[in-house]
């Protein structure tokens, strides 16, 4: 998280050196673009290095985690490892795949919601978890969840 953190100020820096060089309108509109847009990443990523919880809460009632917000197993109908590739990277996700993703959607945080018809686009549903973020492999999140909910369907 703090490598992220500190990739993404980089990238503010050279915007903001973009925007001051200003040599090019192509230099100019990516300054525009690139500096408030990994500014705001960057406080995002503060944040969750100064909040006092953790990302993510597994216990007997379901799962907490930091920007999706609380579900119960009741509304989590299967759980599974998602990749997304772009070029030579690829990002992994844990998918919580719901039993109601409408309702789920109705009291889910602005930023979910904001981002649920660009995942739908992709084939994912509304309730992703990033794996970068977390201190564990998903893997190692998937068996904690079947020891908290052993009837729980991992989909692969």
């Amino acid at each position: 998280m703090w490598a992220m953190m500190a990739g993404s100020l980089a990238f503010v820096a050279l915007g903001v050196v973009f925007l001051v060089a200003h040599s090019t309108v192509l230099m100019t509109v990516a300054g525009v673009l690139v500096a408030p847009f990994f500014g705001f990443c960057s406080v995002m990523m503060a944040q969750r290095l100064l909040r006092d919880r953790p990302e993510l809460v597994l216990d007997d009632a379901g799962v907490e985690h930091a920007s999706l917000g609380r579900f119960g197993w009741d509304e989590i109908a299967a759980v599974r490892i998602r990749e997304q590739r772009v070029r030579n990277t690829s990002q992994r996700f844990i998918e919580l795949v719901l039993h109601d993703p409408d309702a789920y959607l109705a009291r889910a945080p602005k930023l979910v919601r904001s981002t649920a018809s660009m995942n739908a686009r992709l084939g994912f549903g509304p309730a992703n978890m990033t794996t970068n973020t977390l201190p564990v492999p998903p893997e190692a999140v998937l068996d904690a969840m079947r020891r908290h909910c052993p009837g729980l369907v991992v989909q692969h």
